[in-house]
């Protein structure tokens, strides 16, 4: 599948992080754990390194840290000799004979600079400058890889301003956060403290070209580690959210990933009744090198992306509802266009599944997305409302989802509200009890809606 594997055991060693974790047990099972790890694993191809740590405690004990390194190391050499090592870093320096024990150096946010705003100064917290030099003039000979970059914020389908000027910035409330609505906004610049924007990641890789990339934290929003907002049920950091639904940020990555695909995206949405003549300011992500943006077909100008710049910001709009229309330039030829429009009120939901066939095993799922649209079949972007799902034949509801971090309604339950104008229901075939199945979704005022899967 083309997929190449870092492959990583533990998150702790002697020092614990949490009462329960593995240093209970560490000195007993390490050297178990870590011959039967590498075994199991060394005859799968996709795995290109071994990664024996991420951000243990042991960094921070000197001589003593670097010798279980050094044990835990000769245990993997022992086991595998052709495939370098690795640890994951967020606060070992080149100095610290940590540093030196693994074949490959992984930082953790190091490279990008850890807690250097302003704000920050004085503060007990640990403030770390850019690493990638310093680490490559200690270890010229040694490759260097971003192990965690990025974790940065956003609520799928949310915006809030004002907007920072900055290419990356922490959330706070009235700073790209919200926590009476515990939701960040998707204008894709704010991160966790210790984090960065994709802008700022992009950029210092840009800047350090030995630099063999970095890995995102995270591809998809997970249960738990719910930063910044500890009352809500699921993380914000993902590319996609909870329900595989894609953020803004998506696009971002895939204008920086696939560059020779034609792409030009457009945030945010424009439905926005309440800020006629107001600043809303529009941001572009595209493949391309330059675009020209228009409101209702007025250009606005036509803008080339800088050096270290990875996005096309048009700060100062003015939002009128109408047609925002983008389009995309690559060496000075047209390359791709997007349309964003002023919608009207909710009146249907649409219905679309990954698949329309599946398997009457009592395994196999479909994944159907809820879409809310006007009468002109276009997606409402703002609508949340409450959808009630029922199913006929020969399968049934497994869950529901919206994506929505802060939404505490359990998986099972058969309402669930649509979050900036979409939610998931997720149906299985009954096994042995091939046929139709009906899925019907219905929402107070609007047309009820259907889908039809075959089961065999």
């Amino acid at each position: 599948m083309g997929f190449l594997v870092v492959n990583e055991i533990f998150d702790s060693w002697e020092r614990k992080k949490t009462p329960h974790d593995f240093h209970l047990i560490f000195p007993e099972w390490s050297e178990a754990d870590t011959r039967s790890f590498v075994r199991r694993d060394r005859n799968h191809p996709s795995v290109i390194m071994w990664s024996y740590g991420n951000e243990v405690g042991e960094q921070y004990t000197d001589e003593k840290g670097a010798a279980l390194a050094e044990y835990l190391n000769r245990i993997v050499k022992e086991e595998d000799p052709t495939r370098p090592t690795t640890l994951s870093m967020n606060y070992a320096k080149p100095d610290m004979p940590f540093s030196r024990v693994a074949d490959v150096i992984g930082l953790n946010y190091q490279g990008e600079g850890i807690r250097q705003e302003p704000e920050f100064e004085g503060t007990n917290r640990i403030r770390t400058v850019p690493q990638y030099d310093h680490f490559h003039a200690t270890f010229p000979e040694k490759v260097i890889f971003g192990s965690e970059v990025g974790s940065s914020f956003s609520s799928r389908g949310i915006y809030l301003f004002p907007v920072t000027e900055k290419s990356s910035s922490p959330t706070r409330d009235g700073m790209g956060g919200d926590s009476r609505m515990a939701q960040v906004s998707s204008y894709e610049l704010y991160a966790v403290d210790f984090g960065s924007s994709p802008d700022k990641v992009f950029r210092m890789q840009d800047l350090h070209p030995y630099v063999a990339g970095g890995f995102v934290w995270t591809g998809w929003d997970h249960l738990g580690e719910p930063t910044p907002y500890y009352s809500s049920r699921s993380s914000y950091c993902g590319i996609i959210d909870l329900a595989g639904f894609k953020k803004d940020r998506f696009y971002l990555y895939q204008s920086r990933w696939l560059p020779g695909l034609p792409m030009v995206h457009i945030l945010p949405h424009w439905n926005w009744p309440d800020r006629e003549g107001e600043v809303t300011p529009v941001h572009l992500f595209t493949s391309g090198d330059e675009a020209e943006l228009f409101l209702n077909g007025r250009s606005l100008g036509r803008k080339e992306k800088g050096q270290f710049e990875y996005r096309l910001r048009w700060d100062d709009i003015r939002y009128e509802p109408g047609e925002l229309k983008a389009i995309a330039y690559k060496n000075g030829k047209k390359w791709s266009e997007d349309v964003v429009v002023t919608t009207g009120e909710p009146f249907t939901l649409q219905l679309e599944a990954d698949r329309s066939r599946i398997a009457a095993d009592g395994k196999d799922l479909a994944f159907i997305t809820v879409q809310v649209t006007d009468q002109k079949g276009r997606p409402v972007p703002d609508a949340s409302l409450p959808v009630h799902f029922t199913i006929e034949g020969s399968g049934e509801l497994v869950a529901t989802d919206n994506g929505n971090p802060a939404d505490m309604t359990p998986f099972p339950s058969l309402t669930r509200e649509t979050f900036n104008g979409q939610c998931l229901v997720i149906v299985r075939g009954e096994s042995g009890k091939p046929g139709r199945i009906t899925i019907k979704a219905d929402s107070p005022g609007l047309k009820e809606s259907k889908f039809i899967l075959e089961s065999d």
